[in-house]
């Protein structure tokens, strides 16, 4: 496939992705307010998806044997630890904030790049950063009730670190014919490994599982609770990681990071339009410069090595065949 081809099918891909994990929090909101604890809904959205997908894990079970490390990395870390990191964080410091320092994992993914394996990154993708994260700082009013609770600041930071882990292990596993990794089957398996660890933070058994056949209300409207769940489990995390993870093997960490800051804002005009959620004038100018980054970021490409460089990774693969994410 031609390369340009390759890039616009992967930016569309990621677009979805981000629309898909933008709309969870709509639908979960609701569920939360009928009485489900946060946790609760995190671990029934992890735990439908896993079963979702364990079909495909069955089919791809020579995973297990072959790359065990890929896969207890993306569970512990692409589903698990971001969720649960930023959970933890919401319950110390407010939402905007938590929101902006996990998205500060594009930033992130830039210094991972540059540092670790040691690859040049463009000036495009540097600016659509800067100008992503400075449009989410709007978008999330930040300024509105900052709190410095250190140990939730560094819950935050810990679900951004998460973050970085699910691009770049996303983009990650190459090899040659065989050998190479289905992402379904990381994304079966990534799923059954968050499952187990967040069961262990969640405790479901305490659950009161009667909620989900009863109504929760969204803007005045009863909606059933099942349906909700429905959304959350098929398209805010299946879709949402399958798209996703397609998405940046065939873009790039960097590139599809910054396309992933969209999903504030599309969570905040979905809460607007679904949830009665108004935006402020700075919340859309901030939604416009996010665009704009994102814009910015995915009309580069990453800069290849000019040479081999001493104690360096090898570039992580550009792309690996279709056989993939946050919140």
């Amino acid at each position: 496939m031609h390369a340009s081809r390759v890039k616009s099918v992967g930016l569309g891909l990621a677009l979805v992705s981000a629309f898909a994990f933008g709309g969870s929090g709509v639908a979960a909101k609701p569920l939360i307010e009928a009485g489900l604890d946060p946790l609760h809904v995190v671990w029934l959205r992890v735990a439908g998806a896993a079963l979702v997908m364990l079909p495909v894990a069955w089919r791809h079970r020579g995973l297990v044997r072959r790359r065990p490390a890929l896969l207890l990395g993306f569970g512990l870390f692409a589903v698990a630890g971001v969720q649960a990191c930023y959970f933890a964080a919401l319950s110390r410091i407010p939402v905007g904030v938590a929101l902006l320092i996990e998205y500060l994992a594009p930033a992130l993914v830039l210094c991972w790049v540059r540092f670790v394996q040691r690859r040049a990154v463009t000036r495009a993708a540097a600016v659509g950063v800067v100008l992503a994260a400075g449009g989410l700082a709007c978008v999330v009013e930040v300024w509105s009730g900052l709190s410095f609770d250190a140990f939730g600041l560094l819950l935050a930071l810990g679900a951004a670190c998460c973050q970085v882990g699910y691009f770049v292990l996303a983009d990650h596993g190459g090899g040659d014919g065989a050998d190479r990794p289905d992402p379904l089957g990381v994304i079966a398996y990534g799923l059954l490994v968050g499952t187990a660890l967040l069961t262990v933070v969640a405790r479901p058994w305490r659950m009161d599982w009667s909620l989900l056949a009863g109504q929760a209300e969204m803007n005045g409207t009863q909606v059933p609770a099942w349906l909700l769940l429905g959304w959350i489990v098929l398209i805010a995390t299946v879709v949402a990681y399958v798209f996703g993870v397609v998405s940046v093997r065939r873009l790039s960490p960097q590139v599809a990071g910054v396309v992933a800051c969209l999903e504030a804002v599309i969570a905040t005009v979905l809460a607007w339009v679904l949830l009665g959620e108004h935006l402020s004038a700075p919340q859309i100018a901030g939604g416009a410069v996010v665009l704009f980054g994102a814009f910015v970021a995915q009309s580069s490409a990453p800069k290849p090595p000019s040479g081999p460089v001493a104690g360096a990774t090898p570039p992580v693969a550009a792309e690996l065949p279709a056989g993939r994410t946050a919140t």
